[in-house]
């Protein structure tokens, strides 16, 4: 991937806080326990073991423990009960245990919007009800009392995840249009994170032009549009994110082009919300993803590299459905030489924006791949506006 995080720690380095990543490790499964003295040397054994860890948690896989694999890390050894939880603005818990939670409130009804193993605020609020609604003392915290009052109590929702019968409700009920909404662009890097560079493209410029492109789109058919950045500045993924949840968006889009040292590798991807643990998953950004990829290839022909879950930190952090499309690779000739082209960049946008109004049409949805245009959901939209008689 073309993001990176900054490495706290990366093959060949060594101290004693190498040996509490050994310790992590082991307590995760991802190293196998040692009856010998801990090593402090980030050797080849750690470093296969940060990859296995990576892969599982659906985190870009490099060996490297960088910031956001050494809070997933650090998060992976808790159990609930293991401590107390509680919300601290400003530094928000985050682990395995918080991700229990959530499940277990969603399972019981009082849901905390969604499982992304973070104790936010909406968290605490579903903590609290479910505390008033068994006769506790209300302080949004989990401790021995809560946990006794969990572990007394079956499920009350069965048959499939209620999360995502929570979310595929709000979109069927939500409207079939795109007038009126807020759909955030993020145009990957920006500032002094230029991104990929290759074949006389810089990839935070192909991304803000691809995302203007979009934004044109979008507001001539009544969607607000918000942006993540300017031409001059790249803020960290928390920033975008809370922009987004601030905003109360409909919809996040995060736009990068993808790159690597395989220089034959090429095509589009597309990523949302999703891990095998909790019912963490966003199954209409699942949706909203797949929409998006069929479209781009449909209508680009483009190699096809699929829709994936992902742990990232954006999808992660997002309230709403986050999208994270790689279109294209940067280090592909060919790629590189249509993502120069302007046209080819007004093609990539209506794909996305057709995506969109597809998303929200749902069982209405009668229309094949890579047929619809522009034109056509200015007609649609004008003729949900008209007066029924």
């Amino acid at each position: 991937m073309s993001d990176q995080p900054v490495a706290l720690f990366r093959f060949g380095d060594q101290g004693a806080a190498v040996r509490s990543i050994r310790a992590l490790l082991q307590a995760t499964g991802d190293l196998a326990p040692s009856t010998a003295e801990a090593s402090d040397v980030y050797d080849a054994e750690v470093a296969q073991a940060v990859r296995a860890f990576q892969q599982r948690r659906g985190l870009i896989v490099d060996g490297v423990l960088g910031p956001h694999t050494h809070i997933a890390l650090d998060g992976a050894h808790w159990k609930l009960g293991d401590r107390m939880l509680s919300h601290i603005p400003g530094h928000m818990l985050q682990g395995d245990d918080v991700a229990e939670l959530q499940e277990r409130l969603l399972s019981l009804g009082f849901t905390p919007d969604r499982v992304d193993g973070v104790f936010g605020t909406n968290t605490e609020q579903a903590v609290r009800r479910f505390q008033s609604g068994v006769g506790l003392a209300v302080d949004g915290s989990v401790g021995p009392q809560t946990l006794r009052a969990f572990a007394d109590l079956t499920r009350s929702v069965s048959g499939g995840s209620p999360h995502t019968l929570r979310e595929e409700e709000l979109i069927r009920t939500s409207g079939h249009r795109l007038l009126g909404r807020i759909v955030v662009l993020d145009p990957g890097h920006g500032g002094d994170d230029p991104g990929t560079v290759a074949h006389g493209l810089t990839e935070s410029e192909v991304t803000l032009d691809l995302a203007r492109r979009i934004e044109g789109r979008l507001s001539a058919i009544g969607v607000t549009v918000l942006f993540t950045r300017s031409a001059t500045t790249g803020p960290e993924d928390l920033f975008r994110a809370s922009m987004a949840n601030q905003a109360r968006a409909d919809i996040m889009l995060s736009l990068h082009c993808d790159s690597t040292d395989q220089s034959r590798a090429s095509g589009v991807a597309t990523f949302f919300w999703g891990l095998e643990r909790f019912g963490a998953w966003s199954a209409v950004g699942e949706h909203l993803a797949n929409l998006i990829q069929r479209e781009i290839v449909s209508r680009t022909g483009l190699a096809d590299c699929r829709s994936h879950p992902r742990g990232w930190q954006l999808l992660q952090r997002t309230q709403m459905p986050t999208v994270r499309i790689e279109a294209g690779y940067l280090s592909h000739p060919e790629d590189a030489a249509r993502l120069a082209d302007p046209a080819f960049l007004d093609t990539l946008a209506e794909a996305i924006v057709i995506a969109l109004q597809r998303m929200y049409l749902g069982e209405d949805d009668t229309n094949a791949t890579g047929v619809l245009h522009l034109g056509d959901l200015g007609a649609y939209n004008a003729k949900q506006r008209a007066p029924t008689e």
